[in-house]
């Protein structure tokens, strides 16, 4: 039996979001190995604060003017996704705005677009104070 490829389009903002949750943390380990000297037990604690939904929240703002109309589309898309449970240590609108982001980055992922997933994480890293949201 073939498997056929679903349309990216078809594809619900949770999916979406699924992907781009272990995009987003494979982006920032690999700085943290690449840009610091930390132990490992280190590495998970500062990873924390940027995949975390308050800090990916807190990042949001940096990101929004940059967005295409199709990629703020597919934001607006992810953070009105409803999902069934919400992270212990954020508000409903924190977990939202974090799934919108994860959704930007996964049907970035899906669609090829690795140079502008890593344009967009660059400024994250670059602009976003990960100590001043925790």
């Amino acid at each position: 039996m073939e498997k056929q490829q679903v349309n990216i389009r078809e594809q619900s903002p949770l999916n979406l979001a699924f992907v781009g949750d272990s995009v987003f943390e494979l982006l920032v380990r690999r700085h943290l190995v690449e840009y610091t000297r930390l132990q490992p037990g280190k590495l998970h604690s500062e990873a924390i604060k940027y995949v975390s939904a308050r800090a990916q929240f807190a990042a949001l703002p940096l990101l929004e003017p940059l967005l295409t109309e199709e990629e703020a589309a597919v934001l607006h898309r992810g953070k009105n996704a409803s999902k069934a449970s919400v992270a212990k240590h954020a508000s409903p609108e924190e977990y939202r705005a974090s799934t919108g982001m994860e959704a930007l980055f996964g049907w970035l992922c899906l669609q090829g677009q690795e140079a502008r997933i890593q344009e967009l994480f660059e400024v994250i890293w670059q602009q976003f104070d990960p100590n001043a949201h925790k």
